[in-house]
């Protein structure tokens, strides 16, 4: 009996404690409405940038890939946004395993830079220590995309047997974009 009665007075302490919390949440106002940001285009802390939509970075990505299987070549390429952002990547059949990630820097290479990779890995000469920037790649096969002379993504391929090779078919990514 001591059982039911404790039982019955748990129930009852949690049936009210529900329907309090109930009562307080149905009596408490609403929050207001978050007030609306409005953007002024004379402010002169806001800055306009261009991307690449995905579509844009798609069909470069594929023209890229279709002149490297055009030519014979198993290949990698990435596209990545004027951050460094990977947008798209896409491995062709029989592309090696390195391929994926060194396509990646070197389109990173190209964007950060605003240069193809093969002038880059020319500047190394004088300034050895740039390789060691943290995702880069300098060797030929990035080329960056600009819209009104600024950088706005970079195109990386790898995997050809060389990277003069991979460089020609980011360029073909690059020429698609004009279409």
């Amino acid at each position: 009996m001591k059982k039911i009665l404790i039982g019955a007075a748990t129930a009852a302490v949690v049936a009210a404690g529900t329907f309090g919390a109930v009562s307080a949440n149905a009596s408490a106002p609403a929050a207001a409405p978050a007030a609306a940001v409005k953007a002024d285009a004379a402010n002169r802390n806001l800055q306009q940038s261009t991307h690449l939509t995905i579509e844009a970075a798609t069909k470069a990505a594929q023209a890229t890939l279709d002149a490297a299987e055009d030519a014979g070549q198993r290949v990698s390429v990435a596209v990545v946004d004027r951050n460094g952002n990977t947008v798209v990547t896409l491995r062709g059949d029989g592309a090696g395993p390195q391929s994926y990630e060194s396509a990646e820097r070197k389109a990173f290479t190209a964007v950060s830079w605003n240069a193809p990779t093969s002038v880059l890995a020319g500047r190394l000469a004088q300034a050895p220590n740039l390789k060691d920037i943290p995702g880069t790649l300098f060797l030929a096969g990035g080329a960056p995309v600009t819209a009104k002379g600024a950088p706005i993504a970079g195109i990386g391929v790898a995997g050809a047997p060389s990277g003069d090779l991979d460089e020609k078919f980011a360029q073909a990514g690059v020429a698609a974009l004009d279409q």
